[in-house]
């Protein structure tokens, strides 16, 4: 948590909004203050994981964690959700880049 909001709302770090989705598995020292606590995982730790999952499921094909992204948006569509809220979702500046996740969709049902 950024250090002038922990001074102005000092409870703030204990709401979810403020914790780590992927928490790292041990414990380690804040470099600014110092408090041994638990912190986000390395970035390259979530690859790492997909990589070795593709392996132990020997998967003939490649995967990276940015399929998560097309599966989601897929599954969104598939439910019937609105492409509009979609293309918000994804941070899409255009609506056709949100379209080709239609296709998908349309394919697959």
């Amino acid at each position: 948590m950024p250090y002038a909001l922990q001074r102005k709302y000092p409870n703030a770090a204990k709401q979810w909004s403020w914790q780590y989705v992927f928490p790292a598995a041990k414990l380690s020292a804040d470099p600014r203050t110092k408090a041994v606590r638990r912190h986000h995982v390395q970035e390259q730790a979530i690859p790492r994981a997909v990589k070795q999952a593709v392996r132990d499921a020997d998967l003939t094909k490649a995967a990276i964690p940015h399929i998560f992204r097309h599966s989601f948006t897929t599954h969104l569509l598939e439910g019937g959700h609105d492409i509009r809220t979609v293309q918000e979702l994804l941070e899409h500046s255009d609506v056709g880049t949100t379209m080709i996740y239609r296709s998908y969709a349309l394919t697959a049902g």
